[in-house]
């Protein structure tokens, strides 16, 4: 799908699109649904303690094991499961060894929310 969601329609292989790029912690966008964005990203050791002042956000791994860290507990998500974190939730995304996460997300959604620095990355689309 092309940024802004116009176009023909068309599937996407989730698996050819996750060949395409190897870097961590930098999402690609995929898809557009209305004014969410669907995004793929690899990940691997502890993100930033984060939070979204509006955005939810949908993590649905694909492959590997996140352990997502809340201030007060842990959740393992495995693949083909899901964690939906609301926005105001403080977080932090974590990968012992490398996992494959399809994000769902409102386009304005920040990969850092409001803590910023320099493991903010511009969503590039494949």
């Amino acid at each position: 799908m092309t940024p802004g969601g116009h176009g023909p329609v068309h599937k996407v292989n989730l698996s050819d699109k996750l060949a395409l790029f190897q870097d961590l912690w930098s999402p690609k966008a995929v898809g557009t649904v209305n004014d969410f964005r669907v995004k793929l990203v690899k990940i691997q050791g502890e993100f930033v303690w984060h939070t979204h002042d509006v955005e939810d956000e949908l993590f649905l791994v694909l492959k590997g094991r996140l352990r997502m860290q809340f201030r007060d507990r842990e959740i393992t998500v495995d693949p083909g499961e899901f964690i939906i974190v609301p926005h105001l939730t403080e977080h932090r995304p974590v990968a012992d060894e490398e996992v494959h996460v399809l994000l769902f997300e409102p386009a304005s959604t920040v990969n850092t929310g409001t803590t910023g620095g320099e493991r903010t990355k511009e969503v590039q689309w494949l």
